[in-house]
This record gives C-alpha cells, structure tokens and sequence, in this order.
C-alpha cells in the first residue's frame, strides 16, 4: 500500500496523513462504484441482454475491474487492466474528479495513480474496510485536541438539522396536498366515468393474468420486481469503529474537497465543470451509506460549508474593502462573475455563471474552508451561529450572492429566447429552502393540466432539504390538451367503448406495434391535433431546459429532475439533448419519470441514462390506457415506458399501478410516489404498502 504524506500540512485539517489518505481511498473507491452502479445498481436483476445490445462492450469496459454487487457496493475481482487507461472512468485523471481532491487532502502526489488503481480493480469490500481501521486510528498526540473540534463541528451539524425539522410546516404541507387531491378527484371524476374506469381496469388486470405469454406481461417482469424491492446494505463491520464525529469531519472535509477548485499541475479538465458536480454527490451518498450516516447529515454540512465560505469571504472583502471602496467590484467584474442582479424584497438576487462565483474568483482553494481554516476565523463556538445564519436575512443574502443559492438564475426573469414556436418557459420557486445555502436544486414538471396552479400544487407537500423549482410551461396548450382528453373520458361513445372493454386493445397495440381498430381510431381523432401540437411543444421545451442548464443559471449544483405525463416528456428530451453535447456530465443527479409518454424502441434510452449520475426511475401503471388514448398507436412506436418496464440497465422499473386510477391521477399522486421512493436513499427503494388482511381480500 502506497503511503501518505508526511509533511506538514499547510492548511490544519483535523485528519492525520494517514487519515486523509484513508479518507481519499475511500472517495475513490465510492466514485468508481457510483458509475457501475449506474448500469447495475444494487438489488435490480439485470435486464436480459440482446445480441445488438451496443451497451455490452462499454459496460464490460466499466466493469472489467469491479464487477459484481457485493455487500458494500461491488465485490469484483481484480483485473490486468489498468483503470488508468480508460479515459471514459470517472476516477481516470482525465474526468478532473478525483486528483483535485487529492490534491485538497495533501496527499502525496505519489499516491494517486495507486488510489484509482485500488478504486477500480480491487474487491471493494475488504478494502473499505482496511480504509474505515485507518480512519479509526488517532494520534496520542493531537486525538484530544481533535475530539474537541470534531465535537464541534458534530454540534454545528446537528444544530443544522434541527433547522431543517419543522414538524408543524410538514403537517401544513401534507394538509394542503389532502385537499388538493379532493379538489382535483370532485373536478376530473363522474360517477360514469369513475364506474368504467374501474371495469376496465378491473378487465385488463384479468387478461395480463391469462395472457402470460403476451408482451404486455413484458419479459422483464423479474427486473421491474427487483426494483421495488429494499436493499438492505450489509455495512462493513469496520464502522462501528468510527465516531460519529469522525464520519462528519471526514464528509465535511471531502465535501471542501469537491467544491475547491484546485488545479492540478496547473492544468484544468475541460470535461470538469466548476461547482459542485453531481458525480461527486452522488459518492458523498454512497460513502455516507457505507458510514450509515443520514443523508440529512450532508445536507447540513453542505449548508454548513456554504455559510462558513460566505462568513469568510464577507470577513476578507470588508478588510479589502476598508483599503478601497472599488477593489470588490473591479475584481468580481473583471472576473466576469455576476451577468446580473437585482434587488428584490431586500434580497440580493444574482444571476452567476456558476457556483459561488465570487468565492471562485477569489480563489475557493482558500475560501471552502477545511476544518483548520474555520474555526481560527469564527472559532469553534462560532459554529452553531454559522448553523443559524441559514435562516437570516443578512445569512441569506450572504448565500444567496455567493452560491448562486438565491435562484434568479432560474426565476430573475422569464426566458426570453425562444426554441421554435415555445411561446412559455418559466420557472417558478415552490417550498421554502430559497436563499438558504442549499447546494442541490430540484425541478418539477407537470405535464397534464387544467388549471395553472397544477403547475405548482402537485409538488407542494414535498418536504425535503432542496432548492425547489416548477416550470410553468405552454400553459394554453397543455390545458387544451388535458381538457380534451378528460371531455372524451365523459363523451357517450368513450363510455360505451369503455363497457365494452375495447380499452384493453389500447394498451395491447401500442406495446405490440398494431394498428388500431378503425372505429377506436375515430372515436379519438378529435384529440389528435391538440396532442400533437402538445408533444411538439414538449420536445422543443426540453430542449430549452437542457439550454439552461449547461448555461448553469441553476448555479452549477446538481440537479434532479421530476416530471409527469407531457412533463416527462420534457424531461427525456432534455437528457436527449444534453447527450449530444460534450459538457453533458456532472449536471444531473436524479431523474424520475412518471407516467412518460415516450416510446421505448427506437429511443436512445442508454444515452439518456448516461446523462444521469444518480438514480433514474420509470415510474408505470399498467392500466394506464388513458395514456394509450393520448398517445396513438399510429404514431407506429412500439412499448410506452408510461404503462411498461423499460428493459434497460440501471433504470428503475416501478409499477404504481394501484395508485393510479387515471392518467389524471398523477397530479396528487405524484407525491406519494416520490415519498415510497425515498430518493435521499442511495439504492433503488420504494416502499410497497402491506398487503391487505384476507377480510379486506374479501371484501
């Protein structure tokens, strides 16, 4: 084993040398992980591979060195293929993910190509744990002053989480979506329909049980199975030896570590953005797993991180800017950090190119402060004042300046460029975590409505630690279509088509490519142009978000995706899009898609995946036929990912079909689904209810 260093560090850190080499191992090893885990992610059964499947090569490339999903994340076996000549890895020098944070831990430079060695070609098991003895250890000689400031810092921590909790806003929340449910089951429902619906439901769930050999029971059923299943990760024994302090200021450190921007050798990536890259997250998540540590727990550091770099940023500026008045704005101009800004309700709103921008510009190796530098400027009683400051004025200003955390990046103005006829694209905050030091960004889109508050209310009763946005979007087309699928729900020959089971073709066809009866074709016909128009607009929507999120007017943090029906849509397209580009990666986080009205073959699925550093979920119902109607089996596309697993590795099949009564049902259940996927959860987990009592059976 190669040995750290041991020099003095320039900047005090907590961790010996030792200690940070442990602490450097074990973020490789994580990094690589999280990218296996992409395509065979833990408790999924592996899609059934065809003879043209082009993955196999490229996967087999990944894999060749780490293979396998053992208790701790990858068991593979070692390989003669040395991880350092594939430049497609996450941990070869190339991705500018990994040798930065080396770099920031002072590890010996010697080290490193033998830590992405170990990263990728070694069983991960045994050596997460002979990483996890070495964090272990202390030094007789600075362990007690260590304790204190891990003590802290672990104060600091919990004080933040204690912010994040509010029992009585969530019950608000959860109150408020009760009554939008009702609202939207009285406004879209009629006993007619209602009753109809539930027969032909009731008759297709009867032939996918008769029809075991029809595609619509889908061959991967054993896949989609596996995804809602929990995995409940073996822990390596070795954690018990850890403090909880210990686990903190290791995550907290890593965390400094990713945000720095440390040049190695001088030279800079040109694949590596500036900011906080959704690969790196997505390790911090697989590494706070394996030191079973809530994910809350990096949330609050991350918080943590962004007000004790603003408090020491705001310390230096007041010192230059005693000398001179102009010093602060010539730099940060100069520099090209802010495109513009505004004051609005006593907030300073800035449209930054990226994450912390002035920090950046001032040079965040020094500003993201390790545990060393912090404490000598605010002391370490300081810390629970840092943990607070979330939540004032002057703190939130502070945030919002530095880290592109305030979101006018996102809602200072409308879009005002256009993508073909696109005539609205706008984004609209929802929750309460605006301007308040939050490193992540979530963006939700409806995609069937009736109103312009379903933009909005269908996300409302989330209640988690993100910076959360709604896109508000063609609003007159969306309404026109929604509203013509829900009037041909009620017409008298739905009804009828409806008694007599004809919805059971609709789904049949579209997942086997057949054409549709004649009279099906023209009881729907009138929904054509409005749908068409509709899945136009979606396409040319999602290529605008990809637009603007490679610009990084969402501050260069990473981003999960959440849309619905035509929202979806948007979704996939913007993954599309953002595929074909060369500064696609370290963007997206998580994605979830619920009900998507896009085909499954022809579409580059892998592609899309790819985009996605974190988990990727196809949320489906089964009788979802109303989605069939809308879509069209004459658009000649086979499968529908929105009523069927999509039979591609590492995406997450789960079957709501007994949440979803409708297509429309989507609107109030989108939550509940987001709740049983528990997406903080780094392995793929939803939580299915328990199975009704034989009375209930009965009855």
């Amino acid at each position: 084993m190669a040995t750290a260093s041991t020099t003095t560090s320039a900047t005090t850190s907590f961790l010996t040398p030792t200690q940070r080499y442990a602490t450097g191992a074990l973020f490789s090893i994580a990094l690589h992980q999280a990218q296996i885990h992409q395509t065979h992610p833990l408790g999924l059964s592996p899609p059934p591979q065809t003879a043209d499947d082009d993955s196999a090569a490229s996967q087999e490339r990944i894999s060749s060195c780490s293979s396998g999903s053992g208790s701790s994340g990858g068991g593979g076996s070692s390989s003669s293929d040395s991880i350092t000549e594939d430049p497609h890895l996450w941990v070869h020098q190339n991705s500018g993910l990994l040798r930065p944070v080396f770099r920031f831990l002072e590890i010996n430079s010697s080290a490193w190509s033998g830590l992405e060695e170990t990263a990728g070609c070694t069983p991960v098991n045994h050596h997460i744990g002979a990483f996890l003895r070495l964090l272990a250890e202390d030094n007789e000689d600075v362990s007690s002053e260590c304790s204190e400031l891990e003590i802290a810092l672990s104060k600091a921590v919990d004080a933040m989480i204690s912010n994040f909790e509010d029992p009585a806003s969530s019950n608000t929340k959860k109150k408020k979506h009760h009554e939008y449910e009702h609202e939207c089951r009285e406004k879209l429902s009629s006993d007619k329909v209602e009753a109809n619906l539930e027969k032909a439901s009731l008759s297709l769930e009867k032939t996918q049980d008769k029809a075991e050999d029809s595609e619509l029971l889908l061959a991967n059923n054993d896949a989609a199975d596996g995804s809602v299943s929990n995995v409940e990760e073996k822990l390596p024994e070795e954690v018990t030896m850890l403090s909880y302090g210990r686990k903190v200021t290791v995550l907290y450190e890593l965390l400094s570590a990713c945000l720095a921007d440390v040049p190695v050798d001088k030279k800079k990536s040109s694949k590596r953005r500036k900011g906080y890259d959704a690969r790196h997250r997505v390790a911090l998540r697989l590494l706070a797993t394996w030191f079973d540590t809530k994910w809350t727990t990096v949330e609050a550091i991350e918080t943590i991180v962004a007000c004790s770099a603003m408090a020491l940023l705001k310390e230096e500026e007041a010192k230059k800017e005693e000398k001179s008045p102009k010093s602060k704005w010539d730099k940060w101009k100069r520099g090209g950090i802010i495109g513009a800004a505004a004051i609005t309700g006593g907030t300073l709103l800035a449209i930054t190119g990226g994450l912390a921008a002035p920090a950046i510009a001032a040079g965040f190796g020094a500003l993201a402060p390790t545990l060393g530098t912090i404490i000598p400027v605010i002391g370490a009683s300081g810390f629970t004042a840092v943990a607070t400051a979330a939540g004032s004025v002057v703190g939130s200003v502070a945030i919002g300046a530095s880290f592109g955390a305030a979101g006018a990046g996102l809602t200072g103005s409308k879009m005002a460029r256009r993508i073909g006829e696109v005539d609205e694209f706008e984004f609209k905050p929802v929750g309460e975590n605006h301007s308040q030091g939050r490193l992540a960004v979530e963006i939700s889109i409806s995609g069937l409505i009736f109103d312009e508050e379903d933009f909005v209310r269908p996300w409302e009763g989330r209640d988690d630690n993100m910076e959360r946005y709604v896109v508000q979007w063609e609003t007159k087309n969306l309404i026109a279509v929604s509203t013509a699928i829900q009037d041909w729900l009620t017409s008298s020959i739905a009804l009828e088509l409806m008694r007599h089971g004809a919805m059971m073709t609709v789904l049949s066809t579209i997942v086997a490519a057949l054409a549709w009866p004649a009279t099906l074709l023209a009881a729907t016909s009138f929904i054509d142009s409005n749908w068409s128009i509709a899945i136009d607009r979606s396409d040319k929507a999602g290529k605008l978000l990809a637009e603007v999120l490679l610009e990084g007017l969402q501050g260069n943090r990473p981003v999960t995706l959440v849309g619905f029906s035509l929202g979806a849509r948007v979704i996939y397209k913007c993954l599309q899009t953002l595929s074909e580009t060369e500064s696609n990666a370290g963007i997206i986080e998580r994605v979830v898609l619920l009900g998507a009205p896009i085909p499954i073959k022809d579409e580059n699925w892998e592609a899309a995946r790819k985009v996605v550093a974190g988990r990727f979920v196809n949320a489906y119902s089964t009788t979802d036929w109303t989605l069939g109607v809308a879509f069209r089996a004459s658009l000649l596309s086979q499968g529908l990912a929105g009523i069927q697993p999509i039979n591609v590795p590492g995406i997450e099949n789960v079957d709501v079909t007994d949440l979803i009564q409708g297509h429309s049902s989507y609107l109030w259940a989108a939550d509940q689904i987001l709740e049983r996927l528990e997406l903080d959860a780094y392995f793929p987990v939803f939580h299915c209810p328990p199975p009704p009592s034989p009375r209930e059976q009965e009855q």
